[in-house]
């Protein structure tokens, strides 16, 4: 069952900025804020190496689909898979104009290399679940492909990390719905962000004006 609408849809790309930080996210989002650093720069230059629209190249059993469109009406979300791979496999899919079953595999690509956090990999696996609903099918696992180690790094989309994708972009259709950009938090992940400039999240260790007066007389007291 369609959980939303056409109207409803946010972008899918969305959720590695939320998980980031919620209010990377409500800049970009909300407020429609974005300043280019060298990283983001860097990751759009490899972006458009890869999408080249509905180019699909045969290499043996594997199928290679550049720039999808994606879509889930159960997360609310859609967006562009910069890779699909399709694998020819007895527990595939049909595919119009090709013989035989494939099964379908997102891969991601992102400018720097892997990280600490899952931001990254909530973005593929929301890749996967808008693809199990689009073709009907079952998506295992997939890949992050980093331009700084050139190589691959396996994702398994298992029950606790799909839970996580549904958690986040529920939240983040309440706050998009609310209109409200969180406050700043401080962190060192801040110093890279191309936001900084606008986030000021150095102003969230400031006191407020009502907080200073009430601090300075008790100083008086």
């Amino acid at each position: 069952m369609n959980n939303y609408s056409d109207d409803d849809l946010l972008l899918l790309s969305g959720i590695q900025h939320f998980a980031f930080c919620r209010r990377q996210w409500a800049l970009i989002y909300i407020e429609q804020q974005w300043q280019e650093n060298i990283l983001t720069f860097g990751g759009r230059e490899l972006h458009e190496r890869a999408d080249d629209p509905f180019f699909t190249e045969a290499r043996g059993t594997v199928l290679i689909t550049r720039s999808l469109p994606l879509v889930s009406y159960r997360l609310g979300l859609y967006g562009v898979a910069d890779v699909v791979e399709f694998h020819r496999s007895e527990e595939g899919i049909k595919l119009k104009g090709r013989t035989g079953l494939w099964r379908p595999h997102p891969v991601e690509y992102k400018y720097g290399k892997p990280k600490f956090d899952d931001c990254d990999i909530v973005q593929l696996c929301a890749q996967a679940i808008c693809l199990e609903e689009m073709f009907s099918s079952s998506i295992s696992e997939g890949d992050m492909f980093y331009g700084r180690t050139r190589r691959r790094q396996r994702v398994i989309f298992d029950e606790s990390l799909r839970k996580r994708v549904m958690e986040l972009t529920l939240e983040m259709h309440q706050l998009f719905e609310q209109g409200v950009t969180p406050l700043p938090v401080e962190t060192k992940a801040c110093k890279s962000c191309s936001l900084v400039e606008i986030c000021l999240p150095h102003m969230s260790k400031r006191r407020s004006v009502r907080r200073y007066f009430h601090d300075a007389l008790r100083e008086q007291n």
